[in-house]
């Protein structure tokens, strides 16, 4: 698989990067080397090698999941949280919309 100078360009515009024609000159020979790579990890038998998420086994520490006795953390105290949002709404902060 490779990519040509026009595609580079409609990636560039799609990530919102703006690219000089030198710039995308270059970057089509990188792409295309990372594509051969990524293309030669797939040649690559891997039957019989269990999938993993880390190199050595970990398991995570968790804690009890309780309300702590001490008042200023203890919940419960959700007018005083609100009373510093400079607005609320349902008893949740209120934020402006973000959609274009």
């Amino acid at each position: 698989m490779s990519v040509t100078r026009d595609e580079v360009a409609k990636i560039a515009s799609l990530a919102r990067i703006r690219m000089g024609d030198d710039a995308l000159d270059n970057m089509v020979p990188e792409l295309n080397n990372i594509l051969d790579w990524v293309e030669q990890l797939g040649e690559v038998d891997v039957t019989g090698v269990e999938p993993m998420t880390a190199v050595i086994p970990n398991t995570l520490r968790l804690r009890d999941d309780e309300v702590d006795a001490i008042p200023q953390t203890a919940g419960g105290r959700r007018e005083d949280v609100l009373a510093n949002a400079p607005a609320a709404e349902h008893g949740f902060f209120g934020v402006p919309k973000v959609i274009e």
